[in-house]
């Protein structure tokens, strides 16, 4: 998920940050276009796409604190269900809300060998719950691997060195892969635990995402930037659903409070996509062991994320879970997700609090709910 810019800008970009793009995205496909649509983009969307593409997933959103969650009135979304929740885990289409313990997260997590769990990236409590909940998993006998969106897939080589390397111990080796793993923007000492869990288990950890720098090249570019067409037709680029860029669209234009010129929305749309897309490519290898994705909730939505670009039989083997801020807005999320737990709302600033323009295309319920 796209991370939202109003919580992230300030953190991550200098103010006075300006960048121009040489082009634009049109559904996968690089335009020229006017200059004057140029200069209207570069005031915005560069500096969302660096904030976005530096600091990861969304964190929170204005109205739902479930970052990628399900979608306001008028929202899209009606059409990006009907391949993916057909699938043989999901009942009625509508997630159970589970009480919220470690013992009842694990339950769920057993449920299916493919496990995409969702989280709200900077939320604590979200985290302590499933790193508990994952080591029950474990001392239940099971042994997945453990995949991070937080590791560029490109970092894998160094990973699996350090993991192999028995001279040193479980605190070294995780300092050292959190170190390798390198990506700005995450706060590390929420995701160590989950690394000294496959340390201490012996459990593949696996870099599952695509680089900043290449989501950038796919956002400014084009998929075929960073893909070859082998590469595109194998990561299903080559022809993605027109529901899931439409569903994706408005979801990051929800994420960023309803501010992004609407020609800029295919090309963060594009880069998000992307990384669902290798997200799937890299757990695939893992779905005969089992595999838990440690994700944004975005990525781990039935509808429009990873499960979408999996393949039809690892798509009846998944079990999509959603960490969701208590924020009295679950119901909304009830199709997005095959179990929803709720945590307290991370204290944080309002996430739309730096905008000070006028919305150029408004998503609904921004800012009105």
């Amino acid at each position: 998920m796209i991370m939202s810019v109003a919580a992230t800008l300030k953190m991550h970009t200098p103010s006075t940050l300006k960048i121009r793009f040489v082009s634009q995205w049109h559904r996968g496909t690089p335009l020229q276009r006017p200059r004057a649509r140029f200069l209207r983009a570069t005031l915005l969307l560069p500096a969302c796409l660096v904030a976005a593409l530096t600091a990861g997933c969304a964190l929170h959103m204005k109205d739902g604190g479930a970052a990628g969650g399900g979608a306001a009135d008028g929202a899209p979304k009606g059409t990006a269900s009907s391949s993916a929740n057909s699938t043989a885990n999901s009942t009625t289409n509508s997630a159970a809300l589970q009480a919220t313990s470690p013992a009842a997260l694990a339950d769920a997590m057993a449920r299916q060998p493919i496990v995409l769990l969702g989280e709200v990236h900077d939320n604590a409590a979200q985290h302590a719950l499933r790193a508990q909940a994952l080591q029950r998993l474990v001392d239940r006998g099971a042994r997945p691997a453990i995949a991070f969106e937080q590791i560029d897939r490109d970092r894998q080589g160094a990973i699996d060195a350090i993991r192999a390397d028995a001279t040193a111990d479980v605190a070294t080796r995780a300092e050292r892969i959190v170190t390798e793993a390198g990506a700005k923007g995450w706060d590390w000492a929420l995701y160590r635990p989950y690394i000294v869990i496959a340390l201490q288990n012996g459990l593949p950890i696996v870099g599952a995402n695509l680089s900043r720098a290449q989501a950038m090249r796919v956002a400014t570019e084009g998929y075929g930037a960073v893909f070859d067409a082998p590469e595109r037709a194998a990561l299903g680029l080559e022809n993605v659903p027109p529901d899931i860029e439409r569903a994706q669209e408005y979801e990051i234009e929800r994420g960023h409070c309803g501010q992004l010129p609407a020609d800029s929305l295919p090309a963060m749309a594009g880069a998000q996509i992307a990384r669902d897309a290798v997200l799937a490519q890299s757990i695939s290898p893992y779905a005969a062991r089992g595999v838990v994705l440690l994700t944004g909730n975005g990525h781990a939505r039935r509808d429009i994320g990873v499960l979408r670009h999996l393949a039809p039989r690892d798509q009846e083997h998944v079990v999509a879970i959603g960490l969701l801020e208590d924020d009295g807005k679950a119901a909304d999320h009830a199709s997005d997700f095959d179990a929803i737990f709720l945590t307290p709302v991370q204290a944080r600033p309002d996430p739309c609090g730096n905008f000070h323009h006028t919305p150029m295309h408004p998503a609904p319920g921004i800012g009105t709910r």
